[in-house]
This record gives C-alpha cells, structure tokens and sequence, in this order.
C-alpha cells in the first residue's frame, strides 16, 4: 500500500494551531482559577498579593527587530524617568538585547507562533505594540493584560493595514487626524466601541530628524538612486522586477536596491532570483541594513511605490520621490472598506512624479529631473504638518499616555473593590 505523506497548508495549520492554544489557554486558566482560590484559602490571601505584585505594569511587544526604531525612543524615555518597563521581542538579535537599561529589561520569547503562545500568559496592566492582527490571526488577547495599545510603524494611513489589523486594540498612537477619522468610520461600519485615539506623533522620526542634525556631512559620492519598495503583488519588483533594475542600472548611477523587511520572507523565490540575476557590484547593493537612516541620507533620489518610507524620506531629508504607478489593490486592506481615496494617493502626486511602465526607457532624465528639484517643497512641508504631529515629542508623549493610562486603570480597580466591599457589608 503506498502511504502519502501528510501535508497541511498554511493557513490550516495556523487555524489548527490557534485552536490547540485556545483549548490549552482555557484547561490552563481553569486549573489555574482553582489553584488561586485554593491558595487563597490555604494562606489567607497571601498568594493572591504575590499574584499581583508579579503583574509588568508596562509592557512592549516587538515581532521584528525593525521597530527598535520605534520603540527604542520609547525605552530611553521609561529609562530616564526610572519607570519599571520590560521589552519583549520575537527577534533574537533585536538590538533591545544589547542595551544596558537599570530599569528596562529586555528578553527574547521566541519566533512566531511560540512568543505569541506567550503573550496569551501575559500579567500586565498596559502593553504597548506595533503588530496587527490582535484576536485575528495566532496573537490572542490574554485575560490578564488590562489594555493593549498600537503604535503605528508608519506616518501613513491606518486604514493601509491587512483587513480587521487594528481592529481588537483598546486604544491607538496616531500622528495625524486623518488617521482618527479613517479608524472612526471603520468603527461605525463594523460595529465596533469607538477605541482611545491619542495623537502622540512618530518616535522614530523624531529619533530620525535629531540624528541628521547632528550628523555629519556626507562626503563625496556618485549620484545614488534608492529603490525601496513594498512588499505584495502592487509592489515595483513583483510588478516589475527585472525590467526597473535593468532600466535603472542602464543610466549609469549608483543603484541600492532594499527590498521591504517581509519580502525575504513572504517573496523569496522573487527575490532570490533577482539577487542572482543582479549581484551585488560597483554600482549595485542590496541592502538589508536594520536601520535605514545611512541608506536613505546618502541617497540623492528614491523610487518607491506607496511605501510608508516615502515618508520617512520626504519628510525629514526634504527630498522628493518618484512613485510607481502599480495600480493598488486594495481588496486586502482595511481600505477597501472605505470610499475615499487613501491620505498616501492624494499626497503622492504633491510630494513627487509619477513612473509609469513606459517611463523605463527614458528613466535616466526623469530621475535628473527630480534631483535637487525645490518644486516641491512646499507639499511636502504641508505633508509634514498632516501627517506627524508633536514633532520631537513622540516618545514622550507615548510614555505620558502609558503611564496615565496605567493611574487610570489602578484607580478603576481600587474603586471597583471598594464598591464591591460596600456591597458585600450591605448584604451581611
């Protein structure tokens, strides 16, 4: 008899895998409800204090070693304020590790599916993250995390995120008002409570903008162009590929090519065959630097598509982009729940020049054009006002709303507990 091997897909496994978590979770907090009140009884109450005092009040979540940008600014705040702060990170050579904190710790809690298995466990009364897809996807809401805050890793709009991303949040940072608006009319047409919306600006920019400041100048250099896509089937390389490259070395200038983050992982095979078609040479890099400020300084023009690191360059290196017509899709996205046109389209024709296909051939003298161009100063500057507010202030604020939440939801507690003590002498 011939055996065939097992074979699940992806996406039943995930379902299969949340399943076997959820039956755990439940069967853990039960034996666990049962063992607390046991000893409860046992110590007079002893147990139940030790169960709070080893609740984190403030917690941050990273899936990716790529948001130490953000986040790091938010660490150094806790730090100087002597608050208690513990950073949690799916990365093993997350920078965080490498940090000397006295009041911050930093631990490694696995990759994937095993730090979100930890998180379901979490005792904390604040957790702050950048990840989507809290009670969608594997990452489950633990019963003992009071309230889940998103910060978003990009200066661009909410509604740009994989459909129902943000949706199971209690509160979200956001940098613009556009953003409040977009997340209140995904609200009113799911039928969802209205989440804490706080503008507290972009830590990671404001980190950004203080480094060129005090930066050196670049030295001498040849005409360098950034190619910095997204990732998906509307990003330049699965669109176009191996036909920008070639256009782009044919002009004789210095090229970097940075694929998105979650590229090497969700286009491999794409990418790995245009990493062999194209190696690395004098005028071509690949480049996969966690920190992007060299790469994105010492470019003198970037070619993106509807990347949120349009932003990042626009806004702090005053320089214009030109941005691939992929004809989005926005079937995937929170977006195309709604009517109106995304910030980043209607932003994009003011702050660059489009690149259309029939572009390749004369590549060369549009990006000539772009260099150095001053036409669009004033968009850009008017996206800057739209779209990162509290400039300098981001990870303070970020810090301010944590720890205020964290009063707030202690005196809830408190008062919960003294109404409930009143009530209880009542009924004796």
């Amino acid at each position: 008899m011939k055996i065939f091997p097992l074979y699940i897909d992806p996406g039943t496994g995930s379902m299969l895998f949340t399943v076997l978590i959820g039956v755990l979770g439940t069967a853990f907090y039960l034996l666990r409800g049962f063992f607390v009140k046991l000893r409860f009884w046992l110590t007079g109450g002893a147990g139940e204090k030790k169960g709070q005092e080893d609740r984190m009040p403030f917690v941050i979540f990273s899936d990716s070693k790529r948001y130490w940008n953000l986040f790091g600014p938010v660490c150094d705040e806790f730090e100087k304020r002597g608050e208690k702060l513990v950073y949690l990170t799916a990365s093993e050579d997350d920078p965080a590790l490498k940090q000397s904190y006295e009041n911050v710790r930093c631990e490694f809690i696995g990759e994937g599916n095993k730090a979100f298995a930890k998180l379901g466990f979490l005792k904390a009364d604040v957790l702050l993250s950048t990840t989507p897809g809290l009670e969608v996807y594997q990452w489950k809401r633990s019963k003992d995390v009071k309230w889940y805050v998103h910060a978003l890793h990009a200066a661009s709009d909410v509604s740009a995120y994989r459909m129902f991303g943000i949706d199971y949040y209690d509160a979200l940072l956001l940098s613009g008002r556009y953003q409040i608006e977009q997340v209140r009319q995904l609200e009113k047409l799911r039928g969802l409570p209205e989440k804490e919306l706080v503008l507290t600006g972009v830590p990671f920019l404001d980190a950004m903008k203080k480094r060129l400041e005090e930066a050196d100048p670049l030295p001498p250099h040849p005409v360098t162009v950034l190619l910095a896509p997204t990732w998906g089937k509307s990003g330049i390389l699965s669109r176009y590929g191996a036909k920008a490259i070639c256009a782009l070395l044919a002009t004789g200038y210095h090229v970097i090519v940075r694929p998105h983050p979650q590229s090497f992982t969700s286009e491999k095979e794409m990418l790995d065959t245009l990493m062999a078609e194209f190696p690395e040479s004098e005028q071509l890099e690949w480049n996969r630097d966690n920190d992007n400020f060299e790469v994105l300084r010492r470019s003198d023009v970037m070619i993106s598509d509807y990347s949120g690191v349009i932003f990042d360059y626009c806004l702090i290196f005053d320089r214009p982009v030109i941005y691939a017509d992929t004809s989005f899709d926005k079937a995937p996205y929170d977006a195309a729940w709604l009517d109106e046109e995304l910030w980043t389209f209607r932003t994009l024709p003011k702050i660059g020049r489009p690149l259309e296909e029939k572009d390749f051939d004369r590549i060369g003298e549009v990006i000539g054009g772009m260099i150095g161009n001053p036409k669009y100063q004033a968009a850009i500057e008017e996206a800057r006002q739209e779209t990162w507010c509290h400039i300098g202030e981001g990870a303070a604020r970020i810090a301010d709303y944590m720890i205020g939440k964290q009063k707030d939801l202690k005196e809830a507690a408190e008062k919960a507990a003294a109404d409930k003590k009143k009530t209880a002498a009542k009924k004796k």
